[in-house]
């Protein structure tokens, strides 16, 4: 007799497999050792072995292999060849219906390729060059540059209705600001513009007037006069932002940016804390909102349960970014980002994610 792994061996079904027949009736063992629990099977079973598993391959129906075995046992080759040709016709039925989903599949998504296509492809807008030139200033400090995340390495021109929106992040950090928009009444459309082609574009936003912008397919250019900087967009998708636009109840302060960025500057830091997304170390301040609604930046012993700490140099840049003589900061909880915003401005803002202090 053979034991349960030889008949699984010889037969290409598997131990698991000679179990689960067996407790459904298929395939029973010849004996049982009733101590052990373990199966043997006579020579003259693998042949029924072997064609349950050329059926189960087939994907037959467990009924109908019942059916299928119980003709063979009993030499009925016109039942068994009846049983077979029906599972073919099931199975060429099957495989039409597939092919008939799969063409219908295929025309949707030629249609929705040719529908964003057709969206793109006429797409100019007019904008002021003062305020796109101020909007890639307030983002520009946030884009990514790590060659793993390519869709992070440049700027997203997020254009709806009236309104041109750039956002830029490298996933610590995100940058968001808005100009007006005119010319273009068509769906909602995103591009992203690599970092060279951005910084290219903003050579050329010296006037006073304003600059056309166009997306053609994956190609996107500026027009200021006669000069103009053109390219090709990347390709990757941008993450959604608009999940962070709207963040968990803060504590405002407003700041004297100067003063506050020469506070960080020259006030205790925290060297060598690490970032936990990368691992990188870097120097870290720890804030905390006074009752009078002034901002601190703590020494070592002065932490209290409601202090962030956030990157120092990722700061400073979005204080920077932020070009206004007063900015507000707005701190939550000590895992929740920072928020950097213009006064009277909800235009735009930057948001800073806080690093975990070690222990």
């Amino acid at each position: 007799m053979r034991s349960i792994g030889e008949m699984a061996r010889d037969s290409g079904l598997s131990v698991s497999a000679l179990r689960f027949y067996d407790n459904a009736g298929v395939l029973l063992p010849a004996w049982v050792d009733p101590v052990s629990g373990y199966r043997w099977y006579e020579p003259g079973q693998l042949e029924e072995a072997r064609l349950l598993a050329c059926l189960r391959r087939t994907g037959m129906p467990l009924a109908d292999i019942r059916l299928v075995l119980a003709g063979w046992s009993h030499a009925e080759p016109d039942l068994v060849r009846g049983l077979l040709q029906a599972h073919l016709r099931r199975l060429e039925r099957g495989l039409a219906e597939a092919r008939s989903e799969f063409s219908a599949l295929r025309a949707t998504i030629d249609h929705r390729e040719n529908l964003m296509a057709s969206s793109t492809a006429v797409l100019e807008l007019s904008v002021p060059a003062p305020e796109l030139a101020a909007a890639l200033d307030a983002v520009r400090f946030a884009a990514g540059t790590d060659p793993e995340l390519p869709m992070l390495g440049g700027v997203l021109f997020d254009i709806e209705g009236a309104h041109l929106r750039l956002v830029a992040t490298d996933r610590y950090r995100m940058a968001v600001a808005q100009t007006s928009a005119l010319g273009y009444g068509g769906p909602r459309t995103q591009v992203v513009v690599p970092l060279p082609l951005a910084d290219a574009m903003r050579a050329l936003l010296t006037g006073d007037g304003s600059v056309q912008v166009s997306v053609d397919g994956d190609r996107v250019r500026l027009e200021a006069g006669d000069r103009q900087a053109g390219g090709r967009s990347l390709g990757s998708d941008f993450p959604d932002y608009r999940r962070l636009v709207h963040l968990p109840a803060a504590r405002q302060a407003r700041i004297d940016t100067e003063a506050f960025r020469e506070a960080l500057r020259t006030g205790p830091v925290r060297a060598g804390e690490t970032r936990e997304q990368d691992d990188e170390p870097c120097d870290v301040s720890v804030l905390r909102v006074t009752e009078d609604g002034r901002v601190l930046v703590c020494d070592d012993g002065d932490d209290d349960q409601d202090s962030v700490a956030v990157n120092r140099e990722f700061l400073l840049h979005a204080l920077a970014a932020g070009a206004r003589d007063e900015l507000i900061l707005e701190l939550g909880a000590p895992t929740a980002p920072l928020a950097i915003r213009r006064p009277g401005d909800d235009s735009g803002f930057s948001i800073l994610m806080p690093v975990r202090l070690t222990d």
